[in-house]
């Protein structure tokens, strides 16, 4: 199973920017998908992420500005990110909890993508 993350970019202050997370391989169910960031000099942190029923979290520094989603069908999960902050620079990573085909239990992680917001 892999995870391919996209739409990380440029952006002033208090812009919007969406990433995108999809997974792929042989995946027979995925349960929880999420959104990590790692800023310079910092450690990963969560940023937020959904369960396979629906349910979500947010660090308290993104609450109200940032919303995830996910399309079961495409195993695809969203990160919408708006009103951002030049302290929401850094490379953010999606993740996984997945069920292969094989039914043995992987957490994934993407490649990660550099958000970047200038002042």
């Amino acid at each position: 199973v892999q995870l391919q993350a996209s739409g990380g970019g440029l952006v002033q202050a208090g812009g919007s920017l969406r990433l995108s997370c999809a997974a792929s391989g042989s995946i027979f169910s995925i349960n929880t998908m999420g959104w990590y960031r790692q800023a310079p000099g910092k450690e990963r942190e969560l940023v937020a992420l959904t369960t396979d029923g629906g349910s979500t979290k947010f660090a308290d520094s993104v609450k109200g500005r940032f919303t995830i989603s996910r399309d079961n069908a495409k195993n695809t999960v969203y990160l919408q990110m708006n009103s951002l902050k030049p302290e929401d620079t850094a490379v953010y990573y999606c993740n996984a909890d997945t069920w292969g085909e094989d039914l043995r239990y992987r957490e994934v992680w993407g490649q990660g993508t550099l958000v970047t917001v200038s002042s």
